[in-house]
Order: structure tokens, then sequence, then C-alpha cells
């Protein structure tokens, strides 16, 4: 049996988790002792878990293998009786949530920095996520981080690293290590959720589909679904092999970096739906034969088809949207008398409210969402729903985007990033804005009259925990606002995100650009926080 190894160590500042774990450049985790320093702060802050099952995988990114040997040590180090691993080290994020759900494990570490650039100049990250599958709430993140200010010694085994190509049971010290088939639990998942024969009989009748792995985790689980489940032609996942820099490209599933898709989906000859998956396959982007698909209008519009999947029969009890997210799902909620929750950014706020039946499907503006099947945003999932409601409604997406226009009313929405700013400028402009607010109802700017202003705070229906200044809130008279925040999910500086929405009931005008459309409250945004006096920034990095 392997020793346990007890080692020295002394804290390093910053490790406290965001929205989504610890994320910092993959210098920084190469340090020696950082990530054990984190790893032993999460099992420090955690109880009763001696002999229990720990999931563990990442999204393959560079520095992914050498991480989950490290904590498969500690883990065995540290007391856990099983640890399942994911062949490669790989393990999308939703699967992860499906086999710490399917397998009660005690719990999960994925090792993933979402949607940011890979390579050795890249970004890497960690988080730790429960027994529901979902990331740890602020109580645990909170121990977690003040742990790492105190600690002074973890624990590892003195062993050699194991074979994770194998599939099997290995011994490792006290414990015993399976490397599982990544993909194998969370395809059985979506056999019982899905319509796999009409799928699989509209791809034989000619649907088409060009999926983007974005050399990303979600490859692997594409064509083994998509191509060799549903029989979609070979061919129709491209980008499909995990590597670790991401081919050199930024595993983002938006119209910047997923513009070969875009331009496919906008060309003559265009598949009849686009999609595409970010690093770690919680994301999700959409779109259809001539039209994209916002991210709150693919919420919206999946909540309201739902019932035209066998494991969504009764329709959705609740939806919950993100506030910065736009109100379309509000709309169809009113529609089938369920309740729409507004909740913080950050899936962990979605939790609560699926673990006590109130939702069942939620969604957030940055090309997330998901349901009650596991308890993390899920890409692929979301792609599926949406073949499977192209094979029930037998219309284009075109069509169905603008039959939902019609009976819900359109919400125009773009949200612009403003990325690396200065985080002493990005601070100070929040700041501006929240002491303002008390006097911005009643201010005109040009034609747009404010009538709303706060700072977003909300109450768990659940568990009653509060959060608060959760990003600033503009109403205006017509019903369209703007929103403020500061993103958690960077590396360097600080992003800020800007959500402009307006919403449009008339057909008629349903069509116009949306660009064009909220031209004048993107001038109005910039106006009122002073973002371009602030910041230096003449036009946001990205609009999406």
């Amino acid at each position: 049996m392997a020793n346990i190894r007890v080692v020295a160590t002394e804290p390093f500042e910053g490790q406290k988790p965001g929205t989504s774990g610890l994320r910092k450049r993959v210098t920084v985790f190469q340090q020696p002792r950082y990530l054990e320093n984190f790893v032993q702060s999460v099992f420090d802050s955690l109880e009763g878990f001696a002999g229990a099952t720990l999931v563990v995988g990442g999204d393959g990114r560079f520095h992914n293998r050498e991480a989950v040997q490290t904590i498969l040590k500690m883990a065995a180090a540290n007391g856990f009786g099983r640890i399942l691993v994911g062949r490669g080290g790989l393990l999308s994020t939703p699967a992860a949530s499906c086999v710490i759900r399917g397998r009660r494990a005690y719990g999960g570490i994925i090792l993933s920095a979402s949607h940011n650039p890979g390579g050795p100049e890249g970004d890497f990250g960690i988080k730790y996520n429960i027994g529901n599958g979902g990331p740890a709430p602020e109580r645990v993140t909170d121990a977690v981080f003040a742990r790492t200010q105190s600690i002074r010694e973890y624990r590892t085994l003195d062993a050699p690293d194991l074979d994770l190509e194998r599939l099997g049971t290995q011994r490792f010290g006290g414990a015993e290590v399976e490397v599982i088939d990544p993909v194998a639990d969370y395809r059985d998942l979506m056999a019982r959720l899905f319509d796999f024969a009409a799928i699989r009989a509209a791809f034989a009748g000619g649907l088409r589909l060009r999926y983007d792995a974005m050399h990303a985790v979600t490859g692997p689980y594409a064509k083994a679904i998509v191509e060799d489940e549903l029989g979609a032609p070979a061919g129709t996942v491209v980008n499909g092999t995990p590597l670790p820099d991401f081919g050199g490209h930024h595993p983002d599933p938006n119209l910047v970096h997923a513009k070969a898709l875009f331009d496919e989906m906008m060309g003559p000859d265009a598949p009849d739906l686009g999609a595409a998956s970010d690093g770690d396959g919680d994301r999700n982007l959409i779109i259809g034969r001539g039209v994209f698909v916002t991210p709150s209008d693919s919420l919206a519009i999946l909540a309201a088809n739902m019932h035209l999947a066998p494991g969504y029969r009764g329709g959705p009890k609740g939806i919950a949207r993100s506030m910065p997210t736009s109100r379309a799902a509000d709309q169809v909620a009113e529609r089938l008398g369920v309740p729409c929750y507004e909740t913080p950014t950050g899936w962990k706020f979605f939790g609560t409210l699926l673990d006590a039946g109130l939702a069942t499907i939620c969604g957030e503006e940055s090309a997330g969402t998901g349901s009650d099947h596991v308890r993390e945003k899920d890409g692929l999932w979301a792609v599926l729903l949406w073949l499977n409601i192209l094979a029930a409604r037998r219309q284009p997406v075109l069509g169905i985007v603008r039959e939902h226009w019609r009976a819900h009313g359109r919400n125009h929405y773009a949200r612009h990033d403003y990325e690396e700013v200065d985080a002493e400028a990005a601070n100070g402009l929040m700041s501006a804005l929240r002491g303002q607010l008390g006097a911005l109802p009643g201010r005109r700017f040009g034609v747009h009259e404010v009538t709303t202003a706060d700072d977003f705070a909300y109450t768990d229906p659940v568990d009653g925990s509060v959060s608060e200044r959760q990003g600033v809130r503009i109403g205006f008279a017509d019903g369209s606002r703007v929103v403020y925040r500061l993103s958690g999910t960077g590396t360097a500086g600080a992003t800020l995100r800007v959500y402009i929405e307006r919403f449009e009931p008339d057909p008629d005008r349903q069509g116009e650009d949306t660009q064009t459309a909220l031209a004048g409250l993107a001038a109005v945004a910039d106006e009122l926080a002073g973002i371009r006096a602030r910041t230096g920034r003449a036009e946001p990095d990205v609009v999406t």
C-alpha cells in the first residue's frame, strides 16, 4: 500500500472561489503547492466523507492530466474510499454532475475554466460540486477560502501516477479508483429524456445539423450521441477532438469565436440547425438557417416546447432565469401559468429551486441552459432538446422563432462585454452607478425616462439565504431596461457586462435588426454609466 505523506505548506493569497470556482492562469496553478493547497482546503472544509465516493474529471485543457493525478493522490490520502475519474481525465461539467447524481457520490471536483482560453499561457480552473451534482453553495466556498488563508499542511499519497486510459478499477492506497467511460452515464440519461427514435427518423429524412465542438470536451459526447446513436452523417460534428489548447481557438460559443459556424448558417446551403458548445460543455450556441437564436430566446422557446420531449411531457413546473437574462422566459411562464424565478448570475442559485421541485428549466443569457436532469447547465442537452422540437414540429428554426415572437412578443436583447478593464476603473464605475440610484427615477435620457433603479438583491425562496449587490438594474417607462454587472469568470482585470433589452409586442415591427433596435438604448447605457470616460473604451470587445 502506498504511503501517506504529509507536506508542510504556507497559504497563497487570492484563492477565493468565484461563481464558478477558482480560476487563474495555468502558470499560477503550476506553482508548487498551489493546487494542493486549494484541494486540501476543500477536503478540510467537508465532513463525513470517510470511505465515500468522489468524482473527478475535467475539460482536457492544458494541465488537466497533471492536476487529476494530484487530486487522485490527495483524495485517497484524505480518506475517500472510491474515486471515479473519466478516462483520460475527461468529464464534461454536465456529465460530472450526472455521474455524481446517478452514482450517489459524496461530491466531485471538476477541473475547468469553462469558455476561457486554454494552452500553456491560458487559463485553468477548479471547483467543488456537492452531492446533488451542483456547484458548492457560498457557505462551502466561504469555508474553503477561509481554510486557504490558514492552511499549513496537505496530505497526499507517495505513489506513481495511475493509468487513466485503462477502464476499470485500480487499487490506490486505501482507495479504489475506477476509470469510467466519460460518455456512458450521460448518454443513457439523454436517451431517457428525449425521443431518440423521432430524432433518428428526422436525420434519416434529411434533417441536417452542424455541431462545432470547438476542440473541447463535448466532442466525444456529440460524436457518440449525435452521430453514432442518432445516425447523423459522419462529419456532422466538427472540431470534435479535445485539445489542450482548443486548437488555438477561444472555446466560447458566441458569434465572435464561432464566426465560421455563423457564416455557414447564413449561407445558401445552410444546415437546418447549427450548434456549438464551450470548453467544458455546459454552454451552447443555437443558430437556425438564417437566424441566430439568442440564449435568452432559446431558453424561452425551449420552455414553451419542452413538453414535446418524453422526459418533460407535463411541461415545466416553473422557469428560472438569471437576473441579466432577458424577460422572454417571463412571458412564457405567464402564458403557461407557472412561476418564473429571477436569480443572481451563477448556476448554484438554481440548485435549491431544482431540488425543491419549483423549477424544471433554467437559463442564463451567457449561453447556459439546463433542466432538473442535472445541477449544471448543459450545452449538448439544449441541442438535443432543439432536435427533439424540430423532429416533432417539422418546422424550420426561423419559423419556430417567428411564431414564438408573435405569440409572446419579442425581447430585443444584447450583451456588451468590455473585457480586461482596469479593475479599479471598473469598480469605480459600479460604485458611481450605485451612488446615483436614488436620483435616477424620473430622469430622461433622450426619449427614455428612468422609472426604476436598484441594486439587485435576492432572497432564496427555499433556504432564505440572501445575496446582495448582484448588479445594477435601470428600468425605463417603455419597459426597456439596462443592467450593469462585473463578471467573476475572467482571470485578468475585470469584465464589465452591460445588458440592453427592449420589448416589442407588435409583430409588424419584430423583424427589425437587434443592434438597430437597441442603438438608442446602447448610447444611453454608455452615457448613464460614463463607460467611455471611466474605462477609456470607445466600444465593447464582444457583442452577443
